[in-house]
């Protein structure tokens, strides 16, 4: 019997901690960015660096044309894998896309495009780099 109560106790607190609401997402197709994915026998992803959303996002996109060359016909595998080519912030953005407005890779590239735009116009010019002098204080490193 007491041992009873304390399992009792327990589940309470767990469902305290939990919330004890239902989740948007109890089906997870409706949180699945590209649905019914057939991924061939033996398909590993090629490594490479992972885009953080900080660099050249149209780099990054030249990479993963590359490495996903083999495949250019199977547009959802495109989609699909395209997050393991993402890091950190940019990973974020991938899993908070809306599945309902991403119908294609097409659509992925173009929301991938002008979410990370800002990159390319904050590139500084060759004027703004010929009048960067490095300051005492900065190591080789910071400076470059």
């Amino acid at each position: 019997m007491v041992e009873r109560v304390k399992f009792d106790h327990i589940e309470e607190r767990m469902r305290a901690i939990e919330g004890g609401r239902d989740y948007a997402f109890v089906d997870m197709a409706d949180i699945c960015l590209v649905p019914d994915i057939a991924i061939p026998p033996k398909f590993k992803v090629l490594d490479s660096d992972k885009y953080k959303g900080t660099t050249c996002h149209r780099n990054q996109l030249r990479v993963y044309y590359r490495k996903m060359g083999a495949y250019a016909k199977d547009e959802k595998l495109w989609m699909h894998f395209f997050q393991e080519s993402l890091t950190g912030a940019a990973v974020t953005w991938y899993t908070n896309l809306e599945p309902s407005r991403v119908h294609s890779w097409k659509d992925l590239m173009i929301a991938f495009i002008r979410q990370y735009q800002y990159n390319s116009d904050m590139a500084p010019d060759r004027m703004q780099l010929q009048n960067m002098c490095k300051k005492e204080h900065e190591s080789v490193k910071e400076y470059a």
